[in-house]
Parts: structure tokens; sequence; C-alpha cells
């Protein structure tokens, strides 16, 4: 029962997703989208974008390589707990390496790098579960750090103001990102701090067809190394808490290996284990 809670605190960690089927890896571009005309609405866009990537650090934000980071995290399934949490330890670094590491003893390990994933456990090295990898994969491509370090860069993209609100019980201003694939992603920016308050962003299921919106939750920002740090990040899939993740402390640009980011395939199912 407990190695059943810890394996499923990790999937919470990694994807923080519900059950339902995963949407597969987003589809390398075929083509660039041509340059968008620039419109009073789409400067509004960037003007609101620009002041929040100086509020989160300006450069430091957009240059930092890599992360450390060691906190606890939650999953919820229709938006109840599931199990008690697992301690964990993320190393990250960019654009597509990811190490976590879970229970105390930190012997429940996945493993990230490009499109390939591995869960290293007592029983040895083995691929990720393919649904597993394509939720992360998923959650990774629309990540906060991709979104405005990636998607902002790339030709063909195209910003929408969506005008002001009330996100979280916070004043804010909402902005669109879509890219040359036609992938969009709302921001939530609060008001007065710049800070981004929520993120959402919606996919069709390729099996049932129907749209699934998914949403990120930011909260308790603090400023590490120059760079603004939310200490508290929840997850909703279509409005229910999927999962939640509270930082206990993080460190950036501390040097990390390439050789954290790699694992051999060493697990046998067909040999006894025993602990």
């Amino acid at each position: 029962m407990k190695r059943i809670l810890i394996l499923t605190a990790a999937l919470a960690l990694s994807a923080l997703a519900q059950t339902p089927p995963a949407n597969p890896a987003p589809a390398q571009p075929t083509a660039q989208r041509a340059p968008i005309p620039e419109t009073p609405n789409s400067r509004k866009a960037r003007e609101v974008l620009d002041r929040m990537i100086q509020a989160l650090g300006g450069d430091a934000y957009l240059t930092f390589q890599d992360m450390e980071q060691v906190g606890r995290t939650y999953r919820f399934y229709r938006g109840v707990p599931v199990g008690t949490g697992a301690r964990y330890w993320r190393f990250w670094k960019w654009p597509d390496k990811d190490r976590i590491e879970l229970t105390k003893q930190r012997d429940v390990i996945y493993v990230r790098n490009g499109d390939t994933g591995w869960e290293i456990t007592y029983k040895g090295t083995r691929l990720e579960d393919p649904h597993d990898l394509a939720e992360y994969l998923r959650i990774r491509h629309y990540s906060l750090e991709q979104v405005i370090r990636r998607w902002l860069r790339e030709p063909g993209v195209a910003l929408f103001y969506e005008g002001a609100g009330i996100t979280e019980q916070k004043p804010v201003e909402k902005v669109t990102i879509m890219n040359a694939q036609n992938e969009a992603a709302t921001l939530h920016i609060h008001a007065n701090s710049f800070l981004p308050v929520k993120k959402i962003y919606s996919l069709r299921d390729p099996k049932t067809r129907e749209i699934n919106e998914e949403a990120e939750v930011y909260d308790n920002w603090r400023p590490l190394q120059g760079i603004q740090t939310a200490h508290s990040y929840t997850r909703f899939y279509n409005g229910e808490m999927a999962g939640q993740r509270f930082i206990e402390s993080v460190k950036y640009n501390v040097g990390l290996p390439d050789s954290m980011f790699t694992a051999t395939v060493t697990y046998d199912p067909t040999k006894k284990t025993s602990r």
C-alpha cells in the first residue's frame, strides 16, 4: 500500500493531472506562420507581458539554466486528496531535463530527458509508462517556462489582450499567447505586481474529441537570486483540483551535470527481487 501511495505522489509531481486519457506530446511544426501584423490590441498584450517578465526577474528569469528544488507534493482526484503526499527533491535543467526523487530515502526516481523518461526503483530502471510520460510532456510543453522563454521568441507568435478581470480574488489582466502551431495559453497577470496568477489552456482529447481545460494557479511569490519564485502551485483539470506542490527551498544556476538526467534500463520483469 505504501508503494502505491509513493508512486501516486510521483505522478502528482511530474504531471499533477487526473486520470483521464492524456493527449499525445505536441507535434513538431511543419511550417511557420507568417509574421502577425501588430495592432493596438497586440501592443497592449506585449506591454503587459514585458512588465510580467520584468517582475519575474527580467534577464535573470529568462536566462537561468538549472534549478534545485525541495518541497512536498499532493495529488487530488475529483477534488479529494489521495494519500498523504510525498516529500520530493527536484533537479531541472533548461530546456528539457528533469529529475524527481521521492520518499525520505529518495529511492523512487523519475528522470526525463527530451522525450524519454525512466522510472528507477529498488527493482531497477525501466522506461516510464507511455501514458504517464505523455502527460508529463504535454504539461511541460505548456509550462510557464516554455511559454515565456520559448513561445514568445518563436516566429509567428500571436498576442491577444483579453482585458481585465478578477482571478483568485485578485485583479488581473489577461493575455493569450498563440504559437505558430495554433496552440494557445492564457495568462492571468496580477494588475499591480504583474506576477502570474493563473495559466489556462485547452486541448481536445484525441479519443473522446471533448475539450479539456487545464489550469495552474501560482501563489506565495518570493524573490530568490533575483528571480521571483512561486512557492505554492495548484493544478486544475476541468475545474477540479488535481494536485498541489509546496516548495520549501530553491537554488538557481547550481551547475547540474547532464549525467543526472540519463539512465540505463536494468529492470528484468522475469527476475525476482527482494527488499
